[in-house]
This record gives C-alpha cells, structure tokens and sequence, in this order.
C-alpha cells in the first residue's frame, strides 16, 4: 500500500466499512444473512435455522437488517435477502468455503 494506514484509517470507505462491521458484528446477524441464502424463511423457520436464538434477540438482528436494507419482510412468506443483502451474502460465501476448510482448527479453537 501506498498510503500510510493514519491517512487511509479516516477514509469515507473506513467509516462505511466499520459502520457495517459494527451491524454485522452484533451476535446472530451473520448467521441469519447466512441462514437465509436459500431463499426466505418465516420467522420459526429462521429461528430454528439459526439454532439457539432467543425469539427476542432474533427479532431485534432482522429488525436491524431489516433497517439497514440488508433483509426484507414478504407478507406471508417471512424474511429473504434483499437485493444488497444477496450481494453481501456474495462476499461472505468465500469465508463460508474458508470456515468448512478449516473446521478442524476452528473446533480446536473453541475448546
């Protein structure tokens, strides 16, 4: 790089990605962009995709995602990814692939 990290760390793109590592850094939210990849989901279906969440901090992450634009609500059908959420969803696939690569070292991790 070029730049020194102080001249880069204050750039308009910093701030954008630290704002959306701060939603997507908040527990549950990338596994339910994760979860719902597929195609949508009603809520009891997101939640017992997702495993252990509490129907309350489910509620509060999509409602975020939802905020953000990441996640839409369809009548009837529950919650899928928006059009920007698919996107994002894009870029997270490549550390899906890594994280099945490397089970064995994040199982090790854990414990």
């Amino acid at each position: 790089m070029s730049k020194s990290p102080g001249r880069w760390r204050h750039h308009d793109t910093s701030n954008a990605f630290s704002l959306l590592a701060e939603q997507l850094g908040r527990r549950w939210a990338l596994r339910v962009i994760w979860e719902l990849r597929a195609g949508a989901l009603t809520f009891r279906g997101l939640q017992a995709a997702c495993g252990h969440i509490s129907p309350s901090v489910l509620q509060a992450r999509v409602h975020e995602l939802v905020r953000i634009g990441v996640v839409e609500k369809i009548p009837r059908l529950g919650y899928r990814l928006s059009g920007s959420g698919e996107q994002l969803y894009l870029q997270l696939e490549p550390l899906g692939d890594w994280a099945a690569g490397n089970s064995q070292i994040l199982r090790v991790r854990q414990e």
